[in-house]
């Protein structure tokens, strides 16, 4: 089951460099002013900046905020109080070391970062996934951190999230049209009704190259022949890894969905130039294994690699839809046809409801008939955006664009040179700010060189 990318990154260690010059007035007694925040920690920052980690007090439910409370952990990039300020998720766990987001750099602004419930350790206690988990309750999260951050940045806010991230970030506009001034998501699938895909449509003829697509699913009908040679390796891996597979079954299983999973994992993280990498069916095994690790390991499943993400597969098999298994032309070789489906992926101990069919709809409505100072970023070959949120009737000042070639990397900065300065005078004008004349930013001095958060050691779902 393919898993959505999220805006979490590969973040260098900010180690040695000294926090910035205090503000005036401080930004710490500000902070300390806000219900419910604790001031975890002051990391060091990039000059001009300052860090925190932060934990918020959240209703566990907010229907009833009497029934328990938990501590959801946010991040605060802070440069100026008068500055624009910038609502930012991945969807998933919130990264620990201080990064601009695309849109922040753009407005060269301030930056509170969420985690997003139920991601460890922003999880309520005792936990009732079907009231607790639900885009709404994450949505009121967001609203209520947004409306006690107000009182310090009373200027203009945007919200933005990378994939997952810009789901959520959607949402949340959804929900609480009026708490930011403009959303800009990236790579944000829609999966308006999951029963009815396009997914497969798409992945049959991305990319502009027959030979790359045909290479890829070769290699894929190989490796299921060469299952037992290919375990074996992966057997080893999983021994010094102290892997288990518990929760999908068996590691055999979680090599076959790997392998399925493979080819829409290729265009989601690569680019088509990359075919030229594909082994050719009968190449050693350790070289088919190699390759299979930078593109999906063969170990993708274990219950140690599924544990951080079972929050996502949850909503993906209870609110957000998934993709179908892009597996026609392996059926032959498949030992658990059907198994590439969210619900595998979530333990039997978690209770699934029924799926909520309604959620994606209304938000797909909303979109199209009230939504406002939308920025919808895409890329080409992305299989996630084979499904994208669609501008309609009703929709205001509000725009989508794609990366030629793009994947699930994509941003605005890659644009064409005339696309990406009219996307980026947009957000600028929805911050308050004069447009600019040049698309290209280039970080402080101390801040890694990455735009949107887009790239992550170990993949997450979406």
């Amino acid at each position: 089951m393919r898993r959505l990318f999220t805006a979490g990154a590969v973040l260098l260690a900010m180690a040695g460099l000294a926090p910035a010059a205090t503000a005036a007035p401080d930004i710490k007694a500000a902070l300390q002013r806000i219900p419910g925040l604790t001031i975890v920690s002051e990391d060091p920052a990039p000059a001009g900046f300052r860090f925190f980690k932060l934990t918020l007090t959240q209703p566990a439910d907010h229907r009833h905020p009497g029934a328990g409370t938990f501590q959801q952990r946010f991040t605060l990039l802070h440069r100026d109080f008068a500055a624009p300020t910038v609502a930012y998720t991945s969807g998933y766990n919130v990264s620990g070391a201080p990064n601009r987001s695309e849109p922040t750099q753009i407005v060269d602004g301030n930056q509170l970062s969420m985690e997003y419930r139920y991601f460890t350790p922003s999880r309520p206690e005792p936990e009732n996934w079907a009231q607790q988990l639900t885009i709404w309750q994450a949505a009121a999260d967001e609203h209520r951190a947004v409306r006690a951050f107000k009182a310090i940045y009373p200027g203009k806010w945007l919200a933005t999230g990378g994939s997952k991230g810009g789901m959520t970030a959607t949402y949340f506009r959804r929900f609480f049209p009026e708490d930011v001034d403009a959303t800009i998501p990236y790579v944000a699938p829609n999966d308006v009704i999951d029963p009815v895909d396009v997914y497969n449509r798409f992945l049959s003829r991305v990319g502009d190259d027959p030979a790359c697509r045909a290479a890829l699913k070769a290699i894929q009908r190989d490796a299921l022949k060469r299952r037992d040679e290919l375990g074996a390796i992966a057997a080893v891996d999983a021994a010094n890894r102290g892997l288990t597979f518990s929760i999908v079954g068996s590691a055999d299983k979680s090599l076959e969905i790997s392998v399925i999973d493979s080819y829409f994992a290729f265009w989601q993280y690569q680019k088509q130039a990359d075919c030229a990498t594909v082994p050719a069916p009968g190449a050693p095994a350790a070289d088919v294994y190699a390759w299979y690790e930078k593109v999906e390991s063969l170990n993708t499943y274990s219950d140690q690699d599924l544990a951080p993400y079972i929050p996502y597969y949850y909503q993906a098999a209870v609110q957000l839809g998934s993709p179908e298994a892009y597996d026609g032309y392996l059926r032959d070789l498949l030992r658990y046809p059907g198994a590439d489906q969210p619900k595998t992926f979530v333990p039997d101990s978690i209770r699934l409801p029924r799926f909520d069919y309604p959620a994606m709809p209304d938000i797909d409505f909303w979109v199209k008939s009230r939504g406002s100072r939308l920025l919808f970023v895409y890329g080409s070959n992305d299989p996630w955006g084979a499904e994208p949120f669609e501008l309609g009737f009703g929709t205001r000042d509000s725009y989508r664009y794609y990366v030629q070639g793009g994947n699930h990397g994509s941003k605005i900065a890659q644009l064409s040179p005339a696309e990406a300065a009219a996307a980026t005078a947009t957000v600028r004008r929805w911050a308050g700010l004069p447009g600019a004349a040049s698309t290209a930013r280039s970080a402080p001095a101390g801040f890694p060189d990455f735009d949107a958060d887009l790239t992550l050691s170990v993949r997450p779902p979406l």
